[in-house]
């Protein structure tokens, strides 16, 4: 699937060749461009990104199913409405079905159940209207996952349980064939695959305050400073009999705000050359990784079965300048 709120021509050009499965819909400018790109005899899979008006996810920064965001089309106004006869006015693009994403760092099921029954209720219009009976729904993903101990995370198997049964009640109430279901797993795959590896550069107390700075910070995850994501550090390559201390973990950007961990529990003797690991990594991180400050990207590394193996090299000051230069 290619998705976004903002698909550059190259986006769409890249897409049709090299044969996505399906382009997902996110505005109206979107339907003529891939349609006069493939072509009068060219064919494309679309869907439609619908916004259902459901308030869901960790920070109102990541909440995606609301009216009030860029993404999708709305069901409330009708432009959703409007893009699907669009769309079914262009021979060369198919409609498969309808696409949703309700928000990020989810954590109960109801959304989605509630999302399931606005989806079909739309796609029951679309019938009644065009005569249209789309054999696809896709709910997205946004399933949270616990970036500390003892935080919620999205019981998967209570979901995967409760959507279908919603799914087939409300097809059979609307007189609908159940559609595929699609989920986008995304994080709750990713995130606990990765760890990220901090050095400590210095240990500062501040009055009653303890800063703990590392290599790195906002560049290689923006998150905490921008919707307040919190996570749960480890000292790791010694063992420290120190009794545990509330610190504050910094990275080393020009920005106040530059915070990876607010009182996270360490040992009270923390010291510069300390590795710091950082769980639950592997979904953003690398993805949101950049140049800030210039101080270039870290390296990524696969460890498995006693082996590792260098992915991605790191990112120089000088490397990053001559690339931009």
């Amino acid at each position: 699937m290619l998705h976004g709120n903002a698909k550059s021509p190259r986006d769409l050009d890249t897409a049709l060749r090299l044969g996505v499965g399906r382009i997902v819909i996110d505005s109206p400018s979107e339907i003529a461009r891939p349609a006069a790109a493939i072509g009068p005899d060219g064919h494309q899979k679309v869907m439609v990104r619908v916004i259902p008006g459901i308030s869901a996810g960790g920070h109102e920064k990541i909440r995606t199913g609301t009216d009030d965001q860029k993404f999708g089309l709305s069901i409330a106004d009708g432009y959703a409405q409007h893009a699907i006869a669009r769309i079914l006015g262009q021979p060369q693009l198919e409609l498969t079905g309808l696409h949703c994403h309700l928000g990020s760092q989810i954590t109960s099921v109801k959304p989605y159940l509630v999302a399931v029954r606005r989806m079909v209720g739309l796609m029951s219009r679309l019938r009644d209207q065009h005569g249209l009976v789309l054999p696809e729904l896709d709910l997205g993903g946004g399933h949270g996952i616990a970036c500390r101990p003892g935080e919620r995370a999205l019981d998967l198997m209570a979901l995967a349980r409760k959507v279908r049964t919603e799914l087939a009640e409300a097809c059979a109430t609307a007189d609908l064939p159940v559609p595929r279901l699609i989920i986008e797993p995304g994080r709750a795959i990713a995130g606990p695959a990765g760890i990220a590896l901090y050095r400590v550069l210095a240990v500062k107390h501040t009055g009653d305050r303890v800063f703990v700075a590392v290599d790195g910070g906002m560049s290689d995850n923006p998150r905490p400073a921008l919707y307040g994501v919190r996570y749960a550090p480890r000292l790791i390559g010694r063992h420290s009999t120190a009794a545990p201390a509330r610190v504050t973990v910094v990275g080393r950007h020009c920005e106040a705000g530059d915070l990876l961990a607010a009182d996270a529990e360490l040992p009270a003797d923390l010291r510069p050359g300390d590795l710091l690991a950082v769980p639950v990594a592997g979904a953003y991180h690398l993805s949101m990784a950049s140049g800030y400050n210039l101080v270039g990207r870290p390296p990524v590394v696969a460890v498995g079965d006693g082996l590792a193996r260098l992915l991605v090299g790191r990112e120089s000051r000088f490397s990053y300048g001559a690339a931009v230069g």
